[in-house]
């Protein structure tokens, strides 16, 4: 209990995965404004004014937040379930092709082993193209140097590997390598991984609608404006630390908002897709060093 307790509190206390740096001098300017109210109430200045409290209603504004919440955490999550999906059908694909695709010449394994790459190099390609990224060193190892080349010029890259895996899908197929029926669910896979990068896109270039934005932050900054004038009277010098207190409460929550509601950057709380693609190398790389008991097409008939 004393181990979780300490826990709890140094979660609480970190600095790393806070929206505290961006949401600072809001709370200083709030505090900094509140005391200058609580000055002039102290020298008889007509400042109290409790009848301010229902220009913005509490719920409202709450209500406003938490829609604001509500929406950026439906796209975080909606991202989540995106690159889930990309895992998933990256291991798929993975599997079917190195114990379906019948090896029928020395070099065929060696096709194999770089078409799992490019599975690998499709969420790499994904994850810069997301992140508004060229094509970098990551990709290096991942394919031959006469792809990773011509990817450098390509507008969405991870077309061009889908594509990539496509071909050698139905190269296979053309030599009888893979029946139709292999083909056909091979293709619904990589179909998903396409699907996934055009739903990773949406979330991407739909923002929050711009005016929405604007009216929430102008009730945020005309509701901490007012806040001094209402409780002056009631709290005296403490004005200062409460409008503080409720800035940081107001704020932080849109920050949040805007923290993740696009969730394939840098920051601490975006997606952890550096490590994602690094979890689907690792599982590539021990794929290729299994056998699988698979017969040569020439056998299955």
């Amino acid at each position: 209990m004393i181990a979780e307790k300490i826990k709890w509190v140094r979660i609480a206390l970190q600095p790393k995965g806070s929206v505290m740096k961006a949401i600072f001098k809001h709370i200083l300017w709030c505090g900094a404004f509140g005391f200058i109210i609580s000055l002039l109430h102290h020298f008889d200045k007509p400042v109290s004014q409790p009848i301010l409290a229902n220009v913005i209603p509490s719920i409202v504004l709450g209500l406003l937040l938490v829609f604001r919440t509500n929406t950026a955490y439906e796209r975080f999550w909606e991202g989540r379930k995106c690159w889930g999906s990309i895992v998933n059908n990256v291991r798929n694909l993975a599997r079917q092709i190195w114990v379906s695709v019948d090896e029928i010449s020395p070099e065929d394994k060696d096709k194999k082993i770089t078409a799992l790459n490019l599975l690998v190099a499709f969420a790499v390609t994904t994850k810069l193209h997301l992140r508004g990224e060229g094509v970098n060193s990551e990709l290096e190892d991942l394919m031959p140097s006469t792809k990773y080349i011509k990817l450098k010029i390509m507008n969405n890259p991870p077309i061009e590997v889908a594509f990539w895996i496509g071909d050698y899908l139905h190269q296979q197929y053309d030599r009888n390598c893979l029946n139709s029926y292999q083909l056909t669910s091979l293709q619904e896979l990589l179909n998903s991984l396409v699907d996934n990068l055009g739903a990773c896109e949406r979330i991407l270039k739909t923002p929050m609608p711009l005016a929405y934005a604007i009216h929430l932050k102008q009730l945020l900054i005309l509701y901490c404006f007012l806040l001094p004038f209402q409780i002056v009277d009631s709290l005296g010098w403490w004005t200062g630390l409460v409008s503080a207190l409720v800035g940081f409460t107001l704020f932080g929550i849109e920050a949040i908002g805007l923290e993740i509601e696009n969730p394939f950057g840098y920051d601490a709380n975006d997606l952890p897709l550096d490590a994602i693609c690094e979890t689907m190398k690792r599982n590539i790389d021990d794929l290729i060093t299994l056998t699988p008991n698979a017969r040569s097409h020439t056998e299955n008939i």
